[in-house]
């Protein structure tokens, strides 16, 4: 990449989902139903009772290499808005934004918004997964979430 060329950092994939926003907000906002819909296929579990209601909250999840994560929550507007940091346990968040924003289009349709944000990302052992993360795999997300809202 040459100096005048600038990386893209931020990328992100929206659909509309036959869904009213509460469900779909649900499954979003309760880690433990993260696993099912995960497009990245990189989560295992999540222990249940760790639904997300406000700023300053943190879950963990494990994800498929064994290793936990706390997932720091920044962003949250109930129905509507939830985003989070991840970071290894007892450590601040590595510079990784995931967020999902949810607008009502109709009463059971409703826009998703899924971004994925590393441009405060600066560990080197973690560039490639994350230029790997492309609107095509947020996209597969979105879908796999489609599928369970619109399923319930």
């Amino acid at each position: 990449m040459t100096e005048h060329e600038e990386e893209t950092r931020v990328t992100s994939a929206r659909r509309d989902i036959q869904a009213p926003a509460a469900v779909i907000f649900e499954l979003i906002a309760d880690p433990s139903q993260q696993p099912r819909w995960d497009g990245n296929d990189n989560l295992l579990e999540a222990e249940p009772g760790q639904r997300i209601h406000g700023v300053g909250q943190v879950f963990a999840m494990t994800n498929r290499g064994g290793r936990v994560r706390e997932n720091h929550i920044v962003e949250f507007e109930e129905g509507r808005l939830i985003a989070w940091m991840p970071a290894e346990v007892g450590k601040p968040p590595i510079g990784q934004l995931w967020r999902w924003e949810l607008e009502e289009v109709e009463p059971t349709r409703t826009r998703v918004t899924h971004m994925y944000d590393w441009t405060q990302l600066n560990d080197e052992s973690r560039l490639e997964r994350a230029r790997a993360t492309t609107s095509e795999r947020l996209m597969a997300s979105v879908d796999r979430l489609a599928a369970l809202a619109e399923s319930s």
